[in-house]
């Protein structure tokens, strides 16, 4: 198996999709394990000279800060603290994320400021590589002082304590450990709030949703252009000119796509009776675009969080430092969660658009996309569930970066809700497969309304592909199966 080796050079999203799609192991480079192991034996000299409290490392926690703690009890007070914030609730995480956030949090602390051990840190490898995946709950953090409560279901296997997914199996931490011959490791001081302490349960889910938001993204442009074409759509709106005199990068890139995948249709340039085209199918260059902009941005946002050391305390070896601050504070997080959620909703609502045009009987196409409309219902219940899923997914993206609330006795009164902004976002990129879907499903059938014209090449290639995974509706049949096979279709076809 090929591995990946953690240093202390940035991660980047193309690292990350390697990672996932060649299900490379992980291992530290030999520059990360001197920087881990530099930074833990000078805590450990730090502490035995110490009388000063040091926030979380001897005295206590949030508001307890001013409680001073024993050095002989500074091993218990790590984990007391893991297993008090093992609070989650609600859904667990998806096994993709869990690993992620794995990935995420070794290499935070491969960076030498966070003061954890050697061994801690290679017992999470250890867990990644042999497919041990902690449970952690979707709920419970405030994105604040850290994802605390996901990040203490995270830590606990260290302990042996919690439960795991191993060999397809949930079990507990420490009937896994007997089956592999581990022993439970005792975190040090400053251990347990090195691994609560971050953001790698909403960086987790950003990463995930920065690579799917691309690769739907790319979807909108496809799927637009085939409903385009399947409504006898005009191509001026997509000219080079008319982007060059308003060019927002994704509105010039959205328009340029278009053109591509028309390139060699017969039906772009038949002539046409209508002089333009509703916005939903005419505007696709400067909503796409727009989204596309902002995953830009959010992109951005993203790849200087996972390349950050976001525990607390920070620790500086060289400059003798051990500094109480906030980078565990989601707020940059929080706001690019809330502006992708945002963004992709809105795909969806264009989408929803395009496929209600689509049934409209509409430029010489039937009813509901039905040869004997009446008798045949047709596409009329997808476009209602295109637009339920729209309406939610219009819900989810209220912002949640606006929302705060007091907590720890006062201490932390300000959080950021970046948690609960990455789960929202999480549902409506999930919901914008199902979208997509319905629109393709639409687009597809229309199209073999304008038959013999052929589209593009491109267009028509997608379809062939297409048809081999979603048959044509003739007559009313069931159609919740054909959408799942058309959603199938999106998450698992390469473009």
């Amino acid at each position: 198996m090929k591995t990946h080796y953690i240093s202390t050079k940035h991660l980047s999203f193309d690292d990350l999709q390697s990672i996932i799609d060649h299900k490379l192991s992980l291992a530290l480079s030999e520059e990360a394990e001197l920087k881990i192991s530099k930074c833990r034996a000078y805590l450990d000299q730090k502490m035995k000279a110490e009388t000063k409290p040091i926030y979380g490392i001897n005295t206590g926690f949030g508001s307890l800060y001013n409680k001073s703690i024993s050095g002989e009890n500074l091993a218990q007070l790590q984990k007391n603290l893991v297993m008090s914030h093992a609070c989650g609730l609600g859904d667990e995480v998806p096994s993709e994320i869990v690993k992620l956030m794995l990935l995420l949090k070794i290499q935070s602390v491969a960076y030498g400021h966070s003061g954890v051990q050697l061994k801690s840190t290679q017992r999470l490898i250890d867990f990644y590589n042999h497919d041990i995946i902690p449970v952690v709950y979707q709920q419970g953090s405030l994105g604040a002082s850290g994802d605390l409560a996901p990040l203490a279901h995270l830590t606990l296997p260290i302990l042996g304590l919690g439960e795991v997914y191993y060999r397809g199996e949930k079990q507990s931490t420490a009937k896994v450990y007997q089956q592999l011959g581990w022993d439970a490791i005792e975190l040090q001081s400053k251990e347990g709030l090195a691994f609560l302490n971050g953001t790698q349960f909403m960086s987790a889910y950003a990463s995930y949703l920065i690579l799917k938001a691309n690769k739907l993204s790319k979807w909108a442009d496809i799927i637009g252009t085939v409903s385009l074409e399947a409504y006898d759509g005009r191509k001026e709106a997509f000219f080079p000119q008319v982007h060059q005199v308003r060019p927002h990068q994704g509105q010039v890139d959205t328009a340029a796509n278009i053109l591509k995948f028309l390139e060699g249709s017969e039906l772009i340039d038949q002539h046409k009776e209508h002089v333009q085209d509703p916005y939903s199918f005419r505007c696709m260059p400067q909503v796409h675009g727009a989204s596309k902009d902002a995953l830009s941005y959010v992109a951005s946002v993203v790849l200087k969080e996972i390349n950050s050391v976001t525990d607390n305390p920070t620790i500086f070896p060289d400059e003798d430092l051990i500094i109480s601050a906030g980078n565990f504070h989601g707020q940059h997080l929080a706001l690019a969660m809330d502006m992708l959620g945002i963004a992709l909703a809105e795909l969806g609502n264009i989408s929803e658009r395009r496929t209600y045009q689509l049934i409209g009987g509409k430029r010489g196409l039937p009813s509901f996309l039905v040869s004997n409309p009446g008798l045949n219902s047709g596409f009329m219940i997808p476009q209602y569930a295109a637009a339920s899923i729209v309406s939610q997914n219009k819900q989810l993206a209220s912002p949640a970066s606006v929302d705060s609330i007091e907590s720890s006795q006062g201490q932390e009164d300000h959080v950021s809700m970046g948690a609960n902004a990455a789960t929202k976002a999480y549902k409506i990129a999930e919901n914008l497969d199902k979208i997509f879907a319905i629109e393709l499903m639409n687009a597809s059938q229309a199209l073999e309304f304008r038959r013999p014209l052929k589209s593009s090449p491109f267009v028509e290639n997608l379809l062939i592909d297409y048809r081999s995974k979603v048959s044509l509706v003739e007559n009313d049949e069931m159609m919740y199966p054909k959408i799942q096979e058309s959603i199938n279709f999106i998450n698992e076809y390469s473009i």
